[in-house]
Protein backbone atom coordinates (compact mmCIF):
# COMPACT_ATOMS: atom_id res chain seq x y z
CA UNK A 1 0.00 0.00 0.00
CA UNK A 2 1.24 3.16 -0.87
CA UNK A 3 0.89 5.89 1.91
CA UNK A 4 2.31 9.71 1.69
CA UNK A 5 2.51 11.91 4.54
CA UNK A 6 3.16 15.40 3.97
CA UNK A 7 3.00 17.55 6.85
CA UNK A 8 3.37 21.48 5.42
CA UNK A 9 1.18 22.29 8.48
CA UNK A 10 4.72 23.45 10.71
CA UNK A 11 2.77 21.38 13.16
CA UNK A 12 4.47 19.13 15.36
CA UNK A 13 2.21 15.84 14.29
CA UNK A 14 3.78 12.38 14.51
CA UNK A 15 3.24 11.27 10.89
CA UNK A 16 4.41 7.65 11.60
CA UNK A 17 1.42 6.86 13.99
CA UNK A 18 -0.88 8.62 11.25
CA UNK A 19 0.64 6.41 8.87
CA UNK A 20 0.10 3.29 10.81
CA UNK A 21 -3.21 4.46 11.28
CA UNK A 22 -4.48 5.20 7.58
CA UNK A 23 -2.70 1.50 6.56
CA UNK A 24 -4.94 -0.23 8.99
CA UNK A 25 -8.20 1.74 8.09
CA UNK A 26 -7.48 0.60 4.41
CA UNK A 27 -6.57 -2.78 5.70
CA UNK A 28 -9.50 -3.35 7.62
CA UNK A 29 -12.21 -2.12 4.94
CA UNK A 30 -10.02 -4.88 2.57
CA UNK A 31 -8.87 -2.05 0.30
CA UNK A 32 -6.12 -3.69 -2.41
CA UNK A 33 -2.49 -3.45 -1.40
CA UNK A 34 -1.30 -1.36 -3.98
CA UNK A 35 -3.69 1.53 -3.73
CA UNK A 36 -2.08 4.76 -3.11
CA UNK A 37 -3.44 7.36 -0.40
CA UNK A 38 -1.98 11.02 0.22
CA UNK A 39 -2.67 12.08 3.73
CA UNK A 40 -1.87 16.28 3.40
CA UNK A 41 -1.22 18.52 6.80
CA UNK A 42 -1.73 21.88 5.97
CA UNK A 43 -1.79 25.53 8.05
CA UNK A 44 -5.03 27.14 8.61
CA UNK A 45 -4.88 29.83 5.45
CA UNK A 46 -4.02 26.56 2.69
CA UNK A 47 -7.16 24.74 4.32
CA UNK A 48 -9.29 28.09 4.19
CA UNK A 49 -8.04 28.10 0.49
CA UNK A 50 -9.01 24.85 -0.14
CA UNK A 51 -12.70 25.19 1.74
CA UNK A 52 -13.68 28.21 -0.07
CA UNK A 53 -12.82 26.80 -3.27
CA UNK A 54 -13.37 22.97 -3.28
CA UNK A 55 -16.82 23.56 -0.96
CA UNK A 56 -17.53 27.25 -1.31
CA UNK A 57 -17.70 27.70 2.47
CA UNK A 58 -15.65 30.17 4.45
CA UNK A 59 -12.68 29.54 7.08
CA UNK A 60 -10.50 26.52 7.30
CA UNK A 61 -11.78 23.46 8.43
CA UNK A 62 -10.63 20.17 9.88
CA UNK A 63 -10.64 17.84 6.99
CA UNK A 64 -11.35 17.88 3.05
CA UNK A 65 -11.04 14.77 1.37
CA UNK A 66 -10.51 14.69 -2.46
CA UNK A 67 -11.49 10.86 -3.94
CA UNK A 68 -9.81 10.00 -7.24
CA UNK A 69 -10.93 6.37 -8.88
CA UNK A 70 -13.91 5.93 -6.46
CA UNK A 71 -12.79 2.89 -4.63
CA UNK A 72 -15.03 1.17 -2.10
CA UNK A 73 -14.59 -1.12 1.03
CA UNK A 74 -14.39 -4.69 -1.06
CA UNK A 75 -16.64 -7.10 0.74
CA UNK A 76 -16.13 -10.80 1.71
CA UNK A 77 -15.88 -13.03 -1.04
CA UNK A 78 -14.37 -10.13 -3.44
CA UNK A 79 -11.15 -9.55 -4.81
CA UNK A 80 -10.15 -6.05 -3.95
CA UNK A 81 -9.47 -3.30 -6.47
CA UNK A 82 -6.09 -1.32 -7.41
CA UNK A 83 -6.37 2.30 -7.81
CA UNK A 84 -6.08 5.92 -6.22
CA UNK A 85 -7.63 5.95 -3.81
CA UNK A 86 -6.97 9.84 -3.11
CA UNK A 87 -5.92 12.94 -0.87
CA UNK A 88 -6.88 13.37 2.40
CA UNK A 89 -6.47 17.07 3.86
CA UNK A 90 -5.85 17.96 7.64
CA UNK A 91 -5.64 21.53 9.85
CA UNK A 92 -3.64 20.41 12.89
CA UNK A 93 -4.94 24.11 14.09
CA UNK A 94 -8.58 23.23 13.61
CA UNK A 95 -7.80 19.71 14.94
CA UNK A 96 -6.10 21.63 18.02
CA UNK A 97 -9.45 23.76 18.93
CA UNK A 98 -11.88 20.88 18.56
CA UNK A 99 -10.08 18.52 20.48
CA UNK A 100 -9.92 20.50 22.78
CA UNK A 101 -14.06 21.43 22.71
CA UNK A 102 -14.62 17.81 23.07
CA UNK A 103 -12.41 16.85 25.81
CA UNK A 104 -8.78 14.99 23.78
CA UNK A 105 -6.00 16.87 22.17
CA UNK A 106 -4.99 17.23 19.17
CA UNK A 107 -3.23 13.97 18.78
CA UNK A 108 -6.86 12.20 19.40
CA UNK A 109 -8.50 14.38 17.22
CA UNK A 110 -5.89 13.97 13.85
CA UNK A 111 -6.64 10.52 14.28
CA UNK A 112 -10.47 10.95 14.10
CA UNK A 113 -9.98 13.27 11.40
CA UNK A 114 -7.61 10.59 9.40
CA UNK A 115 -9.81 8.11 9.86
CA UNK A 116 -13.32 10.30 8.73
CA UNK A 117 -11.60 11.01 5.58
CA UNK A 118 -9.95 8.14 4.44
CA UNK A 119 -14.31 6.62 4.72
CA UNK A 120 -15.08 9.86 2.81
CA UNK A 121 -12.97 8.39 0.09
CA UNK A 122 -14.83 5.44 0.66
CA UNK A 123 -17.61 6.79 -0.52
CA UNK A 124 -19.13 7.51 2.87
CA UNK A 125 -20.92 10.42 3.64
CA UNK A 126 -23.10 12.12 6.70
CA UNK A 127 -25.37 13.95 4.86
CA UNK A 128 -28.35 12.04 5.75
CA UNK A 129 -28.88 10.54 9.31
CA UNK A 130 -29.11 6.77 8.38
CA UNK A 131 -26.05 7.98 6.57
CA UNK A 132 -24.22 9.76 9.69
CA UNK A 133 -25.53 6.22 11.82
CA UNK A 134 -23.53 4.30 9.67
CA UNK A 135 -20.11 6.26 8.59
CA UNK A 136 -19.64 7.17 12.44
CA UNK A 137 -20.22 3.77 13.76
CA UNK A 138 -17.47 2.38 11.03
CA UNK A 139 -15.51 5.38 12.26
CA UNK A 140 -15.64 4.87 16.22
CA UNK A 141 -15.53 1.23 15.56
CA UNK A 142 -12.13 0.91 13.43
CA UNK A 143 -10.45 3.60 15.46
CA UNK A 144 -11.67 1.65 18.40
CA UNK A 145 -9.84 -1.25 16.74
CA UNK A 146 -6.44 0.19 16.00
CA UNK A 147 -6.13 2.09 19.24
CA UNK A 148 -6.49 -1.03 21.10
CA UNK A 149 -3.83 -2.60 19.10
CA UNK A 150 -1.64 0.41 19.30
CA UNK A 151 -2.01 2.34 22.65
CA UNK A 152 -5.10 1.57 25.02
CA UNK A 153 -3.81 4.55 26.80
CA UNK A 154 -4.04 7.26 23.52
CA UNK A 155 -6.71 10.12 23.72
CA UNK A 156 -4.00 12.91 24.42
Amino acid sequence: MSIEVLNESGAVVDEAELLDLARFVLDTLRIHPQAELSLLLVEEAAMERLHVQWMDEPGPTDVLSFPMDELRPTPDGQDPQPGLLGDVVLCPAVAQRQGAAVGHGTRAELQVLTTHGILHLLGYDHAEPAEEREMFGLQEQVLAQWRARVDPQVGS
